[in-house]
């Protein structure tokens, strides 16, 4: 497997594209290099959760396991910060090798930590829970590069995906189209074929997927399974 050594910033390809980003939450740890080996070539990005044990109620990898696995891959890494205090490690983060954070609207000082990132180099993105409505990420869509719209409440795999989140969705997608904003909305949580074809016809074009993909046999064509039934919807 190739060596990364090096990193400069990532290109996430064109914004509002349809993307699949597969979440290395769902991959067997054991062998994660080669769980995300296996879909590489399809990826367009990878999703990596990073949970704090006190923002959601599990902990996961951090910016060591981010750096190791940097060395093995070329591909986006989409960095999700389920935490109660990320400005205290995007620095860390960054020198791991992340291209994008996405921080928590729930967790306060969200203009500070959007100004951290962009500082960082880092591309911005901004993540709303199930339960948190649209007014609360409205004032920050002109600053971010990208919206989650999480479709389960984070803090394990394997959840079934909310579908009462998808207005939400199309109201991202609305604002989003009217300001003419370069915004990626993305969805994660219970992402497989048939949801992801729901999301995309409310406006996502980034979908996040753990356990469809790398509960597979074969994870890539899983990868493959979920473009093509996005992309039936995707405007």
């Amino acid at each position: 497997m190739a060596i990364f050594e090096a990193h400069g910033r990532g290109d996430p390809g064109p914004t509002g594209k349809l993307k699949v980003a597969p979440s290395v939450l769902s991959a067997d740890f054991g062998s994660l290099a080669e769980a995300v080996g296996e879909v590489a070539a399809v990826a367009d990005w990878l999703h990596v959760d990073v949970m704090d044990g006190h923002f959601v109620p599990n902990l996961t990898i951090g910016p060591p396991v981010v750096a190791s696995l940097r060395r093995h891959s070329g591909l986006f890494f989409d960095c999700h910060l389920m935490m109660t205090t990320p400005g205290d490690y995007l620095e860390a983060f960054s020198a791991a090798g992340a291209d994008s954070c996405t921080v928590h609207v729930e967790v306060g000082e969200t203009a500070e930590l959007v100004t951290q990132l962009r500082g960082l180099g880092l591309r911005v993105g901004l993540a709303a829970n199930p339960d948190t409505p649209f007014e609360a990420l409205e004032p920050y869509l002109d600053r971010v590069d990208l919206v989650l719209c999480m479709t389960v409440f984070p803090g394990f795999g394997g959840q079934a995906f909310m579908a009462e989140v998808l207005p939400k969705v199309r109201q991202v997608r609305q604002a989003v189209t009217a300001r003419r904003l370069s915004v990626d909305i993305q969805v994660d949580g219970g992402i497989d074929a048939t949801t992801a074809a729901r999301a995309a016809e409310a406006g996502a074009n980034v979908f996040v997927s753990g356990s469809a993909v790398f509960g597979a046999d074969r994870p890539w064509e899983a990868v493959e399974r979920i473009r093509s039934a996005a992309l039936g919807q995707h405007p």
